[in-house]
């Protein structure tokens, strides 16, 4: 599963394929039901992904998630994502995404909600919560499984941990083991040994991968459909992401998204902070891709895990 993508990176992730579902970026449930998909920044989509397609939403009131829900369900949508697992600032001083860990009744009252709501299939993302306690972890799955949800994404960190260090893996083995419906690891999978380490020591169903498939969007078709990458692969996804992103935004926000890119793929090369500045430099989209043109006449060296600097 691909969490993390906007439209463009999605059709860019969709072309190489190997995946099992694709994630939306996350959408403001109190803003869902009077968006308008043409004009909206996040609830934006194509027809032809709807079928593979989890619309990711975050909120704090029960009713709002609800009416968020029935307009994804609405809209042919494979399934919904409530998100619990956000420890952004923002986020969290909306007391939404992990803060809501903090408020079991609350957490377990949305999840209901939103099945009382709609019939497609409901995910429920979320952490170890706010200190380090595997059995605060183990007795949410429990209540999300309880109040409807159809599977789990469990990252085994806690909320204020923002990856300075390795998430706890046996964790997932301790709510996988407590509840019956699937659950979905994730945090440090990097290569497909990770991947399949992490299935092997905890028992998970699968794996979401949110910010290694920004770095390489072709990851999943290499891992599970054999695809033969070179080393070209690199400049050529970079400069079709921002062709996409100028086909589905306007120039100011295709080029905020692409910078944000750049922070993730910039992690793929040994000297990726000089990609990184050149990126974020630059003052429109034409300039963004000429930076990568000169940057790849250098033939970078790539590394084989990415640079956690950036993934800090």
């Amino acid at each position: 599963m691909a969490f993390l993508g906007n439209v463009a990176f999605r059709e860019l992730l969709e072309s190489y394929g190997g995946y099992g579902l694709l994630f939306t970026e996350m959408c403001s449930a109190k803003r869902i039901p009077g968006e308008k998909r043409q004009r909206s920044t996040y609830f934006k989509w194509r027809d032809d992904e709807l079928s593979l397609l989890v619309c990711q939403i975050f909120g704090a009131d029960p009713a709002a998630m609800a009416a968020a829900a029935r307009r994804i369900e609405a809209e042919h949508f494979f399934g919904i994502d409530l998100n619990f697992g956000c420890s952004e600032v923002s986020i969290c001083r909306q007391n939404c995404g992990a803060a809501i860990l903090n408020k079991p009744d609350l957490a377990a009252k949305i999840v209901s909600e939103v099945r009382k709501s709609v019939s497609i299939p409901l995910f429920v993302k979320y952490r170890i919560g706010w200190e380090d306690n595997p059995s605060a972890a183990v007795a949410m799955a429990k209540r999300f499984e309880d109040a409807g949800a159809d599977a789990l994404t469990f990252h085994p960190r806690i909320a204020p941990d923002r990856r300075s260090r390795p998430p706890k893996w046996e964790y997932i083995s301790l709510v996988k083991q407590a509840v019956s419906i699937p659950v979905f690891g994730n945090g440090n999978v990097f290569d497909p040994i990770d991947c399949l380490k992490m299935i092997q020591t905890t028992g998970c169903d699968g794996v979401a991968i949110g910010r290694m498939a920004i770095a390489r969007p072709w990851l999943f078709a290499e891992w599970s459909d054999g695809l033969r990458c070179d080393s070209e692969i690199y400049l050529k996804s970079a400069i079709r992401l921002a062709g996409l992103l100028e086909k589905h935004f306007d120039s100011q926000k295709a080029l905020r998204r692409f910078k944000k890119f750049g922070f993730y793929f910039s992690a793929n090369f040994k000297f990726g902070h000089t990609l990184f500045n050149g990126i974020q430099k630059a003052e429109n989209m034409e300039a963004a891709e000429a930076f990568l043109y000169q940057f790849f006449k250098m033939s970078p060296e790539t590394v084989s895990r990415p640079n956690l600097n950036f993934f800090s």
